[in-house]
Order: C-alpha cells, then structure tokens, then sequence
C-alpha cells in the first residue's frame, strides 16, 4: 500500500510540474512605450533579453534580466536620425551584430556594430557596403540574411535600373563579419512586367539560394526555376521547376542543411484562380546538381472535411497559408498552414487581390528580397476598422522524403482582430522533441495565451493553461521570437503600451 502512496505522489507531482512549469513573467510597461513604437526582439545575450526600440528619431536597446525587469535603456545616439532605412539583429551567445542602413544625399551606407549583453556598442562601426543613387529612397537597399548556425552572414541587393538585366550584388561574411566573396552577377528577366525574385536563403555553407518565378496580374505562378548561387563561385546554377497542367500559388524555400537540399514547397491548382488540390513538392540536391524529387500530392476528403471551419470541402484550402516548414533529419518534413482572410462591409475577400495586388520586388531603381524580418512598425498596421483579421484553422502535416503522407492533424481555433490583425495567428516554439504553438484563444469572454503541444507521432495535446496569466494584458503572438531552446519572448499590450513578457517551456 505504501508503495501505491509513494506512486501516486510521484505521478501527481510530476503532472504538477509539467503543469505549473510553464508560466508567463511581464515586463513592466515603460511610459514612453507606446502602441506606436517600432521594436524588435533582438534575442537573449550573455544572460539577458535584449529589445530594439525606436521612438521618433531616438534609438534604444533596452535590456532584461531573466525576471523581465529593465536592467538598462541604452540609446544608440551613432545612428543617423535622420533617413535611417532599416535594421537587421542577428544574436549570438554574448553579443549581437545590429547591421543598418541609412542614405545620405545620394548614397546609402551599409553598416555594422556589435552590440554586448549590456545593451552597449560594443566595437567601432564596420562598414559593409555603399551604394550611389540618384534619388531619395524610402525604400531599404539592402537585406541581410543568416545561416541556420549563424557561422555565415550575407548582405546583398538588387540594382533593378535595367528593367530585362537584374543585377545581384551579394557579399558573404563570416561570424567576425570578415569578407569571404564579393560577386556580382546577372539575372535576365524575360518579362520585366510578370518577372520576380523572391525567397532569398543562406546555408551553412554560405551557398545563396532563392526562387525566379513569372506570375500575371493577381494570378498563379505560370513558370519558376530555382536559383543557387555556391558560396565561393561567381556563377549561378538554376533548376527549372516543372507545371505540367498545374499552377502555384506562393513559393517557400527551407534549406537543408543535414542532407544538403534544398526544399520548396506550394500549393497548387489544377486551373487558375481555382480550388486549392494540394501540395507541390520540389528538392533540390546539391551533390548530384540536380532535382532528387518533384511531385504534387492532392488533399483527401477526410482532411479537407477536418481543416475547412466554414467552408465547403471542395474550398477547404483556399484560405490557407504556409506559415511553416521544418526539415526533418531523415529528410522528411512538416508543413505547418493556417487559414487566414479578412471581412469587411465593403468587399469580399479575394485570395488573389490579397497575395498579389502589391508585388513585393517592384521599385524604380533598385529592389530587394522581401526577406521575413520580425521589426515591427506599428504605424503600418492601423487599418480602416471596418476590416476584420480572421485567423482560424491551423493544419500541420508529415511527410517523408519521398513526399509520401505520413500523418495529419489540425488545431481548431477562431480568432479575430478589428484593430489591425496584431493579434491573431501563432508561434511555434521548437523544443527539439516537441513543438509548442502558442496563440491567443477566447475563454470566458476573455483572451487568454494557449500552448498546444505538436508530439513527433502527430497526436496533438493542449497544455494547461499557463500559470500568471494577467487579463490585462493581450499578447501579440506572431511577432514573438524564440530566444532559447525552451524559452520565448512575447510583446503585448498593457492598456496602451507594449511591453514584453517570457515564456519559459517545461519541454
């Protein structure tokens, strides 16, 4: 009998623990952080959490020990004020390099500094590039990109002047930020007017991957090839991605770095502007030089009868999005997608005006990978408030390296913003044997923070719900960062500031 007394204890402590280990812990709202600052989560350095804050013409790097108190604020009074373009983070174990870029007359200037775990300047300011133009710019010249190990930093643009002729200059640095290979090379664009690049990414070994594709106005993606550019060499390799009776919707890359591939992956349609059938597969392998698989794999009835909220079967993807792709060792992957459309009085949702009505690398002079970058502005995301954010379903799938359906699954949820959309969709928190996403979901007429846990076999379990959970404050779950293994850092609203709040994963 004592024996089952000392298991029950254990197991109760140990459902204790796995329930109370996850917990929320908030910064408090500093005053001058109000909704209309523009922020980034930088990462976790030498110990402390630091944040990037612009408030008018002042730069600050604000610093946070393990409980989210502000250690410091410290301003950065080297960058320009004026005619500052854009800013790239990219962390490390105790420093991060924060490069920026900003014009002055007619010449822009790319430039780097390494920030500590204090939130200081911690070396002079390293000049990476410049560039002459002949106008003022409001647009970012340059975009930056990183190595899934980070051992390998890339800077480059695009001079799009000659409309027919793109030229891509590119500069490959180390983790010190030294210059390995500078190249510049030229990318032909049949037709100027249908033309794009798009899906900029950077491997271990410093081999530049991205995707060319043609695509009419607001319409499917009628021709693509992929683009790889090894670290060392000054010439381009492309693969062209075969449409044989199918169209494309929106191209991911995910590099591969273990089986030295890269994947593509999109949805396709069997007619234009039609139903969403399924998934389009492409891999490239950079041993053989060459495509290892390309197939389209159709949606079944049962999943679609799962995943479609309110819509018909035969509909049930047509407002979805990739959101994610994970890579797995064995060469197999994860696509992670999620419905997402917005309502208004005025007009019907149209997936097409929505994706494609601004295209994304389009600009007088020069032009520039729309590269994912988690800085947010948040003058840009006042919208009219007769639009509503829907973010409803999410959809996660398994497949093998052969693209073969090994299993399905979907997180049911319904979420909506009226504001601007800041509010709705997730984050996922890879832990390494499991998968967190997290997400704002209602309760008792109140919106709470929401962990579902993504086990290695598919099956899907809610954790409970956090511990110290504040009603007051709303969670901006898209635009946290992973800043650990285990641990993730949300920016929120308190009444009318934002500040920061760490999530710390039992798993």
């Amino acid at each position: 009998m004592a024996l089952v007394n000392k298991i029950f204890v254990f197991i109760l402590l140990l459902c204790c623990s796995n329930g109370f280990a996850q917990k929320v812990v908030y910064s408090e709202p500093d005053r001058n952080d109000t909704r209309r600052m523009n922020f980034e989560v930088i990462g976790k350095v030498s110990g402390n959490f630091l944040m990037y804050k612009n408030i008018g013409t002042k730069n600050f790097i604000s610093v946070y020990d393990n409980e989210m108190k502000q250690i410091d604020k410290v301003e950065h009074d080297y960058l320009p004020n004026e005619r500052l373009i854009n800013i790239d983070f990219f962390p490390f174990n105790d420093f991060s390099y924060m490069i920026y870029q900003y014009q002055k007359r007619n010449v822009v200037y790319c430039d780097a500094v390494k920030i500590d775990g204090k939130g200081n300047k911690a070396s002079d300011i390293i000049a990476l590039d410049t560039s002459h133009i002949g106008f003022a710019s409001s647009n970012k010249i340059y975009s930056s990109i990183t190595s899934e190990d980070k051992a390998k930093i890339m800077v480059f643009k695009i001079n799009s002047r000659n409309r027919s002729r793109y030229l891509i200059t590119t500069l490959l640095f180390d983790s010190q930020l030294d210059l390995k290979k500078r190249t510049a090379f030229i990318i032909p664009m049949d037709d100027f007017k249908e033309d794009f690049l798009n899906e900029f990414n950077l491997d271990n070994d410093g081999d530049l991957v991205f995707t060319k594709f043609a695509r009419g106005a607001n319409d499917a993606i009628t021709k693509a090839e992929l683009i790889w550019k090894p670290a060392m060499s000054d010439t381009i390799v492309s693969g062209n991605i075969g449409l044989d009776k199918i169209f494309l919707d929106e191209l991911h890359i995910k590099v591969d770095n273990v089986n030295k591939r890269y994947f593509l992956t999109s949805f396709y349609y069997k007619q234009k502007r039609g139903n969403i059938d399924g998934f389009y597969f492409y891999t490239w392998d950079k041993h053989l030089r060459k495509p290892s698989l390309e197939s389209a794999i159709a949606l079944g009835d049962e999943l679609r009868s799962e995943a479609r909220g309110d819509a018909s079967s035969k509909s049930a993807f047509n407002d979805y999005f990739i959101r994610n792709i994970i890579v797995k060792r064995d060469g197999g992957f994860i696509i992670g997608s999620e419905s997402y459309y917005t309502t208004s009085r005025y007009n019907n949702w149209n997936r097409w005006n929505y994706m494609y009505g601004m295209p994304l690398s389009r600009f007088d002079y020069y032009s520039y990978s729309p590269a994912y970058s988690n800085y947010w502005m948040r003058n840009q995301y006042y919208n009219n408030q007769s639009v509503r954010h829907h973010a409803d379903n999410i959809t996660i799938l398994s497949f093998d390296k052969t693209g073969k359906l090994e299993w399905s699954n979907v997180i049911h949820k319904q979420q909506f913003d009226d504001e601007s959309g800041a509010q709705v969709s997730y984050q996922i928190v890879n832990t390494g044997g499991q998968i967190h996403f997290v997400f704002n979901e209602e309760e008792k007429r109140a919106m709470l923070l929401s962990d579902y846990i993504l086990l290695p076999d598919g099956q899907i379990t809610r954790n409970p719900t956090l511990k110290n959970l504040d009603r007051n404050y709303d969670f901006l779950s898209k635009y946290s960062k992973q800043v650990s293994s285990k641990q993730l850092i949300i920016p929120c609203y308190y009444r009318n500031y934002i500040c920061f709040a760490k999530i710390d994963f039992n798993q």
